[in-house]
């Protein structure tokens, strides 16, 4: 034990410090999966490793895009994450063990043309609905939310196609997307999950605490 001690180094980060971080993450990329699995929770996990980040502990957040945060490739986003790793992120998720249902997990992102003004994430899930359905849906929602905080006019009631018009001739939103899972449940009645998310990968410190709190050169005693 003793000399397993010597090898090791500790974090050192004040209470205080935790508090104030003010953590920004400057990276986000978008996955999906679905899983199928005679278990609920086993089809849950199916779908985070098609989604390829199972090997991550997942936190769900709020639905904010952090400004001027990069989109980066899937590809590119996982190397960022490591086996284990905390990862905060904006997900949602269907499962159904009814033979030849119709279910669909999307989220979607809004961007404002600002690079100082944060945009928005939106959840979304459904039975019934097709991925395209599914993905205008959750669209919808987050430039909607977006457009009420830059003041863009419109009727919540107008088709999305309208809103989306109305939005980019605005030129204040510069960009709205989603990612969308759907499926059809299994045959046999096993359980099928359908998953998207946003995943935030790299992060700044912009209160300056985590570099001036964290001493990692000090071996334990």
């Amino acid at each position: 034990m003793q000399q397993c001690e010597q090898r090791c180094f500790k974090i050192i980060l004040p209470k205080t410090a935790i508090a104030n971080m003010n953590l920004v993450p400057t990276n986000i990329f978008f996955t999906k999966g679905v899983g199928v699995h005679k278990e609920k929770l086993a089809s849950f996990e199916l779908a985070l490793r098609d989604a390829g980040i199972a090997h991550c502990n997942l936190v769900l957040v709020s639905s904010i895009y952090p400004p001027g945060a990069k989109r980066v490739s899937k590809e590119e986003g996982l190397k960022l994450l490591k086996p284990g790793e905390i990862v905060f992120c904006v997900y949602d998720r269907e499962s159904s063990n009814e033979p030849n249902r119709l279910i669909a997990a999307s989220v979607g992102c809004a961007i404002p043309a600002d690079p100082e003004q944060h945009g928005y994430l939106s959840e979304h899930h459904s039975f019934g609905e097709t991925e395209e359905k599914a993905g205008d849906y959750a669209e919808d929602l987050a430039a909607s939310m977006l457009a009420t905080t830059l003041g863009i006019e419109f009727d919540s009631d107008t088709a999305w196609d309208e809103k989306e018009q109305i939005f980019k001739m605005s030129e204040k939103i510069v960009r709205t997307s989603n990612i969308t899972q759907s499926a059809i449940g299994n045959k046999d009645g096993l359980w099928t999950t359908v998953f998207a998310a946003a995943v935030f990968a790299d992060y700044e410190d912009q209160s300056g605490t985590l570099n001036s709190g964290i001493n990692s050169g000090s071996p334990t005693s």
